[in-house]
């Protein structure tokens, strides 16, 4: 048969609603169309087809023999062209991995190495969502999320990743490069604030000062990602996690002050949920990860200089 010669989709699909339910309004509402637009497509179909395909008494519609026997064959068409469809997509969607992270450690860490994983599995299409908000995964579309917290997250699959730790830095030619020599003389210089933060106290109690607390006054920034662009602005000396200030210690953007790490009562974490775990594109980026980490590491047996590269 001629394929040309064959009822639009619209048409067919329109009549398989209404012979399931049979019933137009049903149908109509089902498709989100108006039952006028129901009744038009029916009619258009039996013209086409040249015999009636339903038996209409008053409101009531049922249908005919000959609707009947197309109804079945219909619906076997439409569910073989819907299988196809699923498979494609699926097909598609394995070769799309989305990761979720936190705003700093994305802009961060993760986009000066994403080369390297893209460079080995350019068979991948990967999208990085760089988000503060908790990955639900029951409804976002989300394969894998790093999330920095406590751990703990119930019916996932959970690896920790990376222990954190704070010191502060700021940029070499703050003030203009007379830079505090002990660290006493922070409580008296600028200091930059995250608003969600309690670890300047934690940090001068690892500095052997007590009696410490934290800074009430001075600008606040949400994401750590804008309180280290600050740092690297000279507008102040700021106090950040070792995993998004390596790259530009490493670039000789800022500076680090002092050998003195505040460790953080928070980790990074590898999350998914468990089905996802064995799936190729999962496996291919967990296995990077845990290689960048292990060059990650490497980078704490000695301060990274400006030629070190992360």
């Amino acid at each position: 048969m001629d394929l040309r010669q064959l009822p639009a989709l619209n048409a067919l699909k329109t009549f398989e609603a209404a012979a399931r339910h049979e019933s137009f309004s049903r149908a109509a509402d089902e498709l989100f169309v108006t039952h006028g637009a129901v009744s038009h497509q029916i009619r258009a179909l039996e013209d086409a087809l040249g015999t009636p395909l339903f038996l209409r008494d008053g409101k009531r519609v049922r249908l005919t023999d000959a609707g009947c026997r197309y109804a079945k064959d219909v619906r076997s068409a439409l569910m073989s062209l819907a299988d196809a469809t699923r498979a494609v997509r699926e097909g598609q969607r394995a070769r799309r991995l989305v990761v979720s992270s936190m705003s700093s450690f994305s802009a961060r860490w993760m986009t000066p190495r994403i080369g390297r994983f893209i460079e080995r599995h350019p068979e991948l299409d990967l999208e990085l969502l760089s988000t503060n908000a908790l990955t639900d995964f029951t409804r976002d579309d989300v394969d894998v999320a790093i999330r920095f917290g406590p751990g703990g997250y119930a019916d996932l699959h959970t690896e920790r990743l990376l222990d954190e730790v704070a010191f502060p830095v700021c940029a070499p030619t703050y003030n203009p490069g007379a830079l505090p020599k002990t660290p006493a003389e922070l409580a008296a210089s600028p200091r930059l604030l995250r608003s969600d933060d309690q670890m300047w106290s934690a940090w001068f109690k690892a500095a052997g000062l007590t009696g410490m607390s934290e800074p009430r006054r001075g600008v606040m920034y949400q994401d750590s990602s804008n309180l280290l662009q600050a740092a690297i602005d000279g507008q102040g000396i700021a106090l950040v996690r070792r995993s998004i200030a390596t790259h530009e210690l490493a670039a000789g953007r800022l500076v680090r002050l002092f050998d003195i790490d505040a460790p953080s009562p928070s980790a990074y974490w590898f999350v998914c949920p468990p089905p996802l775990l064995s799936s190729a594109r999962v496996q291919a980026f967990r296995t990077w990860l845990l290689e960048e980490l292990e060059r990650f590491r490497a980078l704490f047996t000695t301060p990274p200089t400006p030629s070190d590269a992360p």
